[in-house]
């Protein structure tokens, strides 16, 4: 990876923006990409980036991957001063107890916080044995408030505004392993705003628009409205994936950190294209490129709305390991990444309007 491809992963996880607030990490894409790209946004926070050297006569390649982070909403203020939340996504949350957070207030400041974990030394043994998971309606946030009129007035707390984990990116150089939170989907957008910029001026057989979509984490909301203003006729989506190589049966294991990124045939909400899938499979081993094929029993991506609301239109998914995903803080590494961009890369200059039409 180059040095600004570090930075801009780096600014893009630290970047405060769940569900409905995606303003942070779109406006960091733009201002990658404005040299090279037409680029515009809706009142969704879908950022739209249009190659300058589409000819508008071509099959419409869209590159996709979604600009929020799953996160929290403030709910309510309690008499004490903590703050009920509600999830946007969803969490692992037996990770959430002793997380710190950040809140953002009415100034537009993001003010520091943690999620209460309540001590062994209050507990009963029942709890003690239990260690059960709490519901989000017994989690709160605690800034140091004493009283609900402080956590107004001086802290300047209201409800309706966005909290996300207080992790902060972390790059180890020498080993290329990366830790933060985020990284779903993070680590995509910049796999495609790198993709598109090496896209800059190459001759292609097809236009290719790239799209940051937004509350993927709440539903894929924003690619259903994205994918009907770009209308393309095939479609590549990045992804921040769950790696599992940490955990369960080894011989199940198919999205291990540093073997590239993971494309699936199918999760809960799709089966990708199996035509376009094992050409994309075929082209990394051919470009001696490392990747991983999965068949998943859980999770869901923007590749099912772009198959639905395209009436068919081939989609396939470019996942990057990520271990530890939909908690405070997760760990991917830059190999995985690179490969990512790389495969990205040669799937784009491998497609014609004959190729589309064959899957």
């Amino acid at each position: 990876m180059t040095e600004r491809e570090i930075q801009l992963i780096g600014k893009l996880c630290d970047a405060k923006a769940p569900s409905g607030f995606e303003d942070e990490a779109i406006a960091l894409v733009r201002e990658a990409l404005e040299d090279i790209c037409e680029i515009s946004e809706d009142s969704l926070r879908n950022l739209y980036l249009v190659r300058r050297a589409n000819t508008g006569d071509k099959p419409l390649l869209m590159l996709d991957a979604h600009g929020d982070e799953v996160g929290f909403m403030i709910h309510s203020i309690r008499p004490e001063g903590t703050l009920r939340f509600v999830n946007l996504g969803g969490w692992n949350k037996a990770t959430l107890p002793g997380t710190a957070v950040k809140i953002r207030n009415r100034l537009g400041e993001w003010i520091p916080g943690v999620i209460a974990a309540k001590p062994p030394h209050f507990m009963s043994a029942g709890e003690k044995d239990r260690q059960a998971v709490a519901d989000y309606r017994d989690l709160v946030m605690d800034i140091g408030a004493c009283s609900k009129e402080e956590a107004e007035e001086a802290f300047g707390i209201r409800i309706g505004e966005p909290a996300v984990p207080a992790a902060e990116f972390i790059y180890d150089e020498a080993r290329d392993v990366m830790q933060g939170k985020a990284f779903d989907c993070r680590i995509g957008c910049a796999a495609l705003a790198e993709t598109m910029r090496r896209l800059d001026k190459l001759e292609l057989a097809v236009d290719v628009v790239g799209v940051i979509s937004s509350q993927e984490e709440v539903g894929e909301r924003g690619v259903s409205v994205a994918v009907e203003k770009v209308n393309p006729d095939i479609a590549l989506v990045f992804e921040g994936c769950p790696a599992d190589d940490t955990f369960g049966e080894a011989y199940a294991r198919q999205t291990k950190l540093k073997h590239g990124p993971m494309l699936r045939f199918m999760d809960i909400s799709v089966i990708c294209n199996p035509r376009f899938q094992r050409f994309v499979l075929d082209l990394a081993e051919e470009k001696g490129i490392p990747a991983q094929a999965a068949v998943r029993e859980g999770g869901g991506n923007n590749a099912a709305m772009i198959q639905k609301k395209m009436k068919g239109a081939p989609a396939v998914v470019l996942g990057v390991p990520v271990r530890y995903i939909h908690t405070p803080s997760g760990i991917c590494a830059g190999e995985d990444y690179a490969a990512a961009v790389d495969l990205a890369m040669e799937t784009v200059k491998a497609l014609s309007e004959e190729i589309i039409k064959s899957f």
